[in-house]
């Protein structure tokens, strides 16, 4: 159910919610927290669906933020959502015209949940401190993502320089299955120490520079960072060994290769994470993401200035062959002497207190 509410007020959609709830009956899950969407117009829909399908995790009461048009006199317009097109949630839709475009906490704060978590969330680009920002003030947790930003390295910065606990941001969260087959991969013998590595991603991706930066942190190594075309993501991590190297390369968007001496390589399901499985994993946790801190505060400074790309790394042996890899993948998928080999295995979620 979608209803419409045109020059309207909060106590105005307050009072039609509580209506439109009684009509089309109670949700059968108490709603667990209030989310905060603030973005564009242009991009609303798309935000709403991504929050919708993260509320069949966490079911909350989505608060959707549009500033309108500055101009002009102050007008509210509001939509709200119920039932099927609104997931396991209820949907608010704000949009704020004239001088109430510059006043969207004095619009939300009647509409909140009582006694429930805020949760804030930036889709697109978000202020450049989150913490002092009026709706991010009200918030426990504060969700962003820098990939969504023109220059993702010089945000991830600024985060740092403004970091408050509670703060995270998607790009983080994107790293969690790359985090845990890495963990995995060292948890198993030979136990050797880690003596370097290089981490190989696109310069415009954030989550390369936070997956190098946890690597620092957390095995207390220089690890490299090179680039690869731009829009690639994360394409391959190396880190060295003793015995030789472990390679996990991803030439593509859904299938990584794992190469480590004395095992045989196998193929393995790494797929990019959507927005939604992102956003329902921030949901799940309300307390302050100390590894995500300590990446962010203390890795991204002692990463290793290369000016490479992952090619020219690969043909100096410092770096893994994402080319190669992507041959491999193929000739274990259609080789059947490496039937065993190339069996799938997916990658396993990241705990994120785990220590490669």
């Amino acid at each position: 159910m979608i209803r419409d509410l045109s020059d309207t007020t909060t106590t105005d959609v307050s009072k039609t919610l509580i209506r439109l709830r009684n009509n089309v009956g109670a949700m059968a899950l108490g709603r667990v927290l209030t989310l905060v969407t603030v973005i564009d117009d242009t991009d609303a829909s798309e935000a709403i669906e991504i929050a919708n399908q993260a509320s069949r995790q966490h079911p909350c009461r989505i608060i959707v933020v549009i500033a309108g048009d500055r101009r002009g006199r102050k007008r509210l317009d509001a939509q709200i959502r119920l039932g099927g097109d609104a997931g396991a949630s209820e949907v608010v839709v704000l949009r704020l015209y004239g001088p109430l475009a510059n006043h969207g906490p004095s619009v939300v704060v009647p509409l909140l949940l009582p006694d429930s978590p805020i949760v804030a969330w930036w889709p697109g680009e978000a202020p450049s401190d989150v913490a002092e920002d009026p709706i991010g003030r009200m918030a426990k947790r504060r969700i962003t993502d820098a990939a969504q930003h023109r220059n993702p390295r010089k945000v991830l910065k600024k985060r740092a320089e403004t970091y408050r606990p509670g703060d995270t941001d998607v790009s983080w969260t994107r790293l969690t299955r790359w985090r845990g087959l890495l963990a995995a991969t060292l948890d198993q013998p030979p136990f050797e120490p880690v003596t370097g590595g290089v981490v190989a991603g696109a310069p415009d991706s954030p989550s390369t520079d936070l997956l190098a930066a946890w690597l620092t942190i957390r095995l207390r190594v220089p690890i490299r960072r090179v680039s690869t075309a731009r829009g690639s993501g994360i394409s391959a991590v190396r880190l060295e060994r003793r015995s030789g190297p472990i390679d996990l390369v991803r030439p593509g968007d859904k299938v990584a290769t794992l190469c480590q001496p004395g095992q045989p390589d196998r193929r393995i399901a790494l797929p990019r994470r959507d927005e939604a499985e992102c956003l329902a994993d921030e949901l799940r946790r309300l307390d302050q993401d100390d590894t995500y801190a300590e990446a962010l505060l203390d890795g991204l400074s002692q990463l290793t200035p290369v000016r490479l790309t992952a090619e020219e790394a690969a043909r100096t042996g410092a770096g893994p062959d994402i080319a190669a890899a992507k041959r491999l993948a193929a000739r274990l998928l259609h080789s059947a002497d490496a039937e065993d080999a190339s069996a799938m295995v997916t990658a396993p979620p990241a705990n994120s207190e785990q220590t490669p």
